[in-house]
Parts: structure tokens; C-alpha cells; sequence
């Protein structure tokens, strides 16, 4: 099935099953590895919602896991994600807090936030970024890694899915955020209200602050924690939620859509739309977090976060 049925059925509401044979990379890394299975997602429209639902394993190469900074294989998971068919745009703005912003087309996980904060204090108000290079959390060439339930999720741009969904001089739809609105890849229009205008590499409007930090962690910004970037209006293509509204070769009509840049905040931090609570996570009877719409365990462990971080990924 070729990449354009695929994203046009998703889009459309058609009924999709899409499986992708396992990759020589499908393979858990450990004494005893074993054969992944398929990779396979459905996407189907259930009322007013486009209903996602996925086995997690990614469709594209990836690294062995376990590995160095990551400790953990790669299983099948139960993923049932919804979000509105017709997302309309809030009032307000709502921050992404330990929660995935939203789903890939392939069915995983698009989850930015790390569970590792400076000295091992969640209260501290400095969270470590997981993309800043500063701290090891065994992330592969598709800024993904995998959760202690066995979740591989993304951090940031997944190159390999971009490869395979890519199309010549179009922007390229990867998934969905959790409130419904579309997310596409790196590139978009110059201009975004036109469609024949060259296609570029977006911009965020985030930067690194200036100076020092105050109390805590301490030291200069350097992008080592979520808390060293600011949003300036107008710095880049992008607003505060790192999308913008404008035409797209599924909505030519025009649509808000998000994208993931290879810039600060890579992943959205935040949602113009109202994220549906299937991607929420609660609390089950013996303490430990798991997300409303199925899936993993959240591992609330506290590692130190050094340069090598053998990470509990709380998220």
C-alpha cells in the first residue's frame, strides 16, 4: 500500500489496517532476542472522533533497545488513542504536562516530556531536556527511545517515518496531535497562506534565554533543561504551540496544523485545541501512572541525571 493511501484513508476516515514486515532491526536486544512482531495501527472514524489504535512497534529502522542510557526492550502495546474529527481552537492555551502531545501516523507515541529533573527533585523546577545532548537517554537516530512498559516513543523528529511518508515538494502530514489537529514534519510554505510558494525549513519561535539561572540548578542557559528556552513572538514561523493556521495539501481549505521541528520544542509543548483524555494518564490502585487510553506502566523511578542517565523515563 503506497505512503499516499495510507496518510489519504487516515485522513478521509477510511478503514485502514496497515501492516510493515519487521525490519532486521525488530528485535529486542537481550540475552535471549526475539522477533518483534508486525508493526500495525487501524484508523478508523468512530461518531466524531478518529479512533487510533496500535500494537507501538514502529515501522521504520531503529536501534537495538536495551542500550546504553536505556535499559529497556521494545514490546507490543495496546494504544487506543481518540481525537476530534473537527478540533476547533480553544480559548485558552493548554500546556503539555506528562502526557504524549499526540500519535504518529504508524501509531507511536509522540512524547516529549522526560521524568528526570535536577538533583532528582521533581519540585525543583528544572526538568531536563531530552533532546539538549546534555544528558544520555538512549535515544536513536529517530530521537525515540522506549519506556519501562516497553513503549517506544519519539522526542522529536522521526526521521525514519519522515523518509517513508515523505513526498517531493509537499509538506508531509506524520500524525495527529491530541486534540485533533494535524502535525507535519520540518517543512512548510515561505508563505503560509500560499501554497505555490517555495517550501522551506520551519522555524520555531523559541530560544535560549541569556544569562544565568537563578538558584537550583544554577550555571548558564545552555539549553540543558526545559526551563533554559523562552518564546518570542515573531522570532521564527511559528507560534507559542510551535503550529500555525494555514492551507496544507489535506486541508487546501486551510487548517491550524503543528509542526516538529528540528529546533526547540522539537515536539509542541502545548495544544491550541482541547487534547482528548484518552491521552491522559491516571493513577491505578497500586500507585503507578498508565495512560486512560491503554498501553504501559509509568515507571516513577528517580535516576541521577548525569551525563549517563540509565533513565526511569516517568512518562
Amino acid at each position: 500500500m503506497s505512503i499516499s493511501k495510507f496518510t489519504g484513508l487516515g485522513l478521509l476516515g477510511g478503514i485502514l489496517t496497515w501492516a510493515a514486515l519487521a525490519q532486521p532491526g525488530n528485535r529486542r536486544s537481550n540475552a535471549s532476542p526475539v522477533e518483534l512482531p508486525e508493526s500495525s495501527v487501524s484508523i478508523e472514524i468512530e461518531g466524531d472522533y478518529r479512533v487510533i489504535n496500535a500494537n507501538g512497534i514502529p515501522n521504520h529502522d531503529h536501534a537495538n533497545f536495551p542500550r546504553r542510557g536505556n535499559p529497556h526492550a521494545i514490546l507490543p502495546q495496546t494504544h487506543r488513542f481518540k481525537v476530534p474529527l473537527k478540533p476547533e481552537v480553544a480559548e485558552k492555551i493548554t500546556p503539555l504536562l506528562r502526557q504524549p502531545f499526540g500519535v504518529a501516523l504508524n501509531g507511536v507515541p509522540m512524547d516529549p516530556g522526560t521524568a528526570e529533573y535536577w538533583n532528582q527533585d521533581r519540585n525543583s523546577g528544572w526538568r531536563y531536556e531530552a533532546i539538549s545532548g546534555k544528558i544520555n537517554l538512549g535515544l536513536d537516530d529517530n530521537h525515540a527511545h522506549v519506556q519501562p512498559s516497553g513503549a517506544y516513543h519519539y522526542h522529536g523528529l522521526p526521521v525514519g517515518l519522515v523518509e517513508l511518508y515523505s513526498k517531493d515538494e509537499s509538506m508531509t502530514i506524520i500524525g495527529y496531535a491530541a486534540d485533533g489537529f494535524p502535525v507535519y514534519s520540518q517543512f512548510g510554505y515561505r508563505d503560509p497562506k500560499d501554497m505555490e510558494s517555495e517550501l522551506i525549513e520551519v522555524k520555531s519561535s523559541f530560544r535560549i534565554k541569556e544569562g544565568t539561572r537563578s538558584g537550583g540548578a544554577g550555571g548558564k542557559y545552555d539549553g540543558t533543561f526545559v526551563q533554559d528556552y523562552e518564546y518570542v513572538e515573531a522570532l521564527g514561523d511559528l507560534d507559542e504551540c510551535n503550529g500555525r493556521f494555514g492551507p496544507t495539501p489535506e486541508h487546501p481549505e486551510g487548517v491550524y496544523h503543528y509542526y516538529i521541528t528540528l529546533d526547540y520544542p522539537f515536539i509542541p509543548r502545548a495544544f491550541r485545541g482541547t487534547p482528548d483524555e484518552s491521552f491522559e494518564r491516571q493513577r491505578n490502585r497500586g500507585g503507578d501512572a498508565i495512560r486512560r487510553g491503554g498501553g504501559g506502566r509509568r515507571d516513577e523511578e528517580r535516576r541521577r541525571p548525569s551525563a549517563e542517565v540509565e533513565h526511569g523515563h516517568a512518562h
